[in-house]
């Protein structure tokens, strides 16, 4: 959240209390159904999630990665239904953020109130560079645009660094965030390899030339600074 605004004392606080109403989730299990109300705000403190639509025949369309430090389920009161579901990918621990969410509301933490709205900011900017992603670039742009936005997200969450970070997906979830088979996944990361771009080491990605990814993908980073700026 500090990344987001400048918190008070009191605030911090706030965000740090939130670790007594803490849950654990196993890998597959449903946090939100589609069309689920009666929500409760979350923030994710471990582990990676995912907002998807599974068809009737069993394809799915993942339309977003909640990694640790991202909050679901931050809407208006009473929630409307939700347009998709949450699932965990791996093992994941959650916090309860209605306490956050309702001294943000009743204007007793506005520097929070600042920080969720840029989270929301953030969050319709990654989903306009996946409609971008996959509607107008190719397999190979699509792998190394995400893997970009992976590494710059995870870095911002101290949880990798301007190169390495973990990657604990596989080829299929890789295969349903990006619109391509897996047979297509599999045979764009082993280019990217070839070419000395990236590396795959036992669930750790390592970029060995990000800016000519960058190249390749026209990346354009949507990071907090770039949210809370203002208009003129």
């Amino acid at each position: 959240m500090r990344t987001l605004a400048l918190l008070s004392e009191q605030e911090q606080d706030l965000v740090r209390n939130l670790s007594d109403r803490r849950e654990r989730h196993m890998a597959g299990e449903e946090l939100v159904g589609e069309g689920q109300t009666g929500r409760r705000a979350r923030f994710v403190v471990s582990g990676w999630a995912c907002n998807q639509r599974v068809l009737p025949d069993g394809r799915r369309q993942i339309f977003g990665f909640l990694l640790p430090g991202d909050c679901f389920n931050v809407c208006e009161r009473p929630a409307p239904p939700a347009l998709c579901s949450t699932v965990a990918l791996t093992a994941l621990e959650t916090v309860d953020a209605e306490p956050l969410l309702e001294a943000a509301n009743r204007g007793e933490a506005p520097s929070l109130a600042r920080a969720l709205a840029v989270a929301r900011q953030v969050e319709q900017a990654l989903l306009l560079d996946h409609m971008v992603r996959l509607g107008r670039q190719t397999a190979y742009e699509r792998v190394a645009h995400f893997l970009l936005e992976l590494q710059r997200r995870l870095e911002i969450a101290g949880l990798g660094d301007s190169q390495r970070f973990p990657l604990p997906l596989t080829q299929e979830i890789l295969a349903d965030a990006l619109g391509l088979s897996i047979v297509h996944v599999n045979r764009t990361l082993q280019q990217l390899r070839r070419e000395r771009l990236i590396e795959l080491r036992s669930g750790v990605a390592i970029l060995l030339q990000p800016d000519l990814l960058a190249s390749i993908s026209d990346f354009r980073p949507t990071t907090p600074t770039n949210a809370l700026r203002r208009p003129a």
